[in-house]
């Protein structure tokens, strides 16, 4: 492929690291949320509509991000231009430091004010946190923290590779490649968008972005599982082929097709029991995480996110 996209990989990872998340006026995936809610108020909640929303949103989406690299391209010969300006799209349609930051601050709150422990949940779990005990809290922050890693970096990570690919076969100038990278990170982002807005049992309009997030998220999730093994090799769970037998196991529980795997993985990785009340349990012999081992499985998914970052950037070199 060409170092143009992975010097565009590296930039968006640093500006993570520095800046964490761009301010919200300016973030275009505020943006779609504010797009898709206005929509769904005024639409039916009808099968039809969801169709309509999974076919044209995201492709929306992906054209408006991509728009300004193909720009920079054309002002600029040179791709470093077109590489900063991907690397701002990548970086907008990715999170790794906040969503850390914030399960970190849930495991120290547990034991100390569980109220706020539960609030503060609410940016990472979609779930009715009021009644959860301090082992629950934690449970659902190390649970959140590898499912994000997922959702919020190694599925767009994999778009923006995947997108260099295809521009590099094509036979694409540098910033065409560049252009067609930024926007498949934008449109995996937008199903993800879509899907964590609209993909509950309750809503007609949710099933076909529901369906074609979990058809976009089926090797993300896979990848991350085996991220997060990699990253937590040195611990006794993952002996041989022990942490991959039980993270399979275990990503049977869920009704998901995708989020058992992460969080399987997590579970493998720490030995620990991962549960949400009456709705599934991970590993069910063992007892639910530690103050400990949740920080623990919090630097696992850290270092698991930074060495898929790595194989990103590799994969993009060669």
């Amino acid at each position: 492929m060409t170092l143009a996209a992975a010097g565009a990989l590296a930039l968006a990872a640093a500006l993570d690291r520095t800046l964490s998340e761009p301010p919200a006026r300016l973030h275009p995936v505020a943006w779609l949320g504010r797009g898709v809610a206005a929509l769904d108020a005024r639409l039916p909640d009808a099968p039809a509509v969801g169709v309509g929303f999974a076919a044209v949103l995201p492709v929306a989406f992906a054209a408006l991000l991509a728009a300004p690299v193909a720009a920079a391209g054309v002002i600029s010969p040179a791709p470093a231009f077109a590489a900063a300006a991907a690397s701002l799209v990548l970086f907008a349609c990715s999170s790794h430091r906040m969503l850390l930051a914030v399960a970190r601050d849930v495991i120290d709150l547990a034991d100390r004010d569980l109220d706020a422990a539960r609030r503060e949940l609410r940016a990472l779990a979609g779930r009715d946190a009021t009644e959860l005990s301090a082992d629950h809290v934690r449970s659902a922050a190390v649970e959140s923290a590898a499912e994000n890693l997922a959702d919020g970096l190694i599925a767009p990570l994999l778009g923006f590779v995947a997108g260099a690919a295809v521009g590099a076969v094509a036979g694409l100038p540098p910033a065409g490649g560049l252009a067609v990278a930024a926007g498949a990170a934008a449109w995996v982002k937008g199903v993800n968008t879509l899907d964590s807005m609209l993909g509950y049992r309750d809503r007609r309009a949710g099933r076909a972005p529901a369906r074609l997030d979990d058809a976009v998220m089926w090797l993300p999730a896979r990848a991350t599982a085996l991220l997060i093994l990699a990253a937590g090799g040195g611990r006794a769970a993952t002996e041989s082929a022990s942490g991959l037998r039980r993270t399979r196991s275990a990503a049977r529980v869920p009704d998901s097709p995708n989020s058992g795997w992460p969080m399987g993985s997590l579970a493998a990785v720490l030995g620990v029991r991962l549960a949400k009340p009456e709705t599934y349990t991970l590993l069910p012999a063992e007892e639910l995480p530690t103050a400990s081992e949740a920080r623990t499985g919090v630097e696992v998914v850290s270092r698991a996110g930074w060495l898929g970052i790595g194989v990103a950037g590799v994969s993009l070199a060669l």
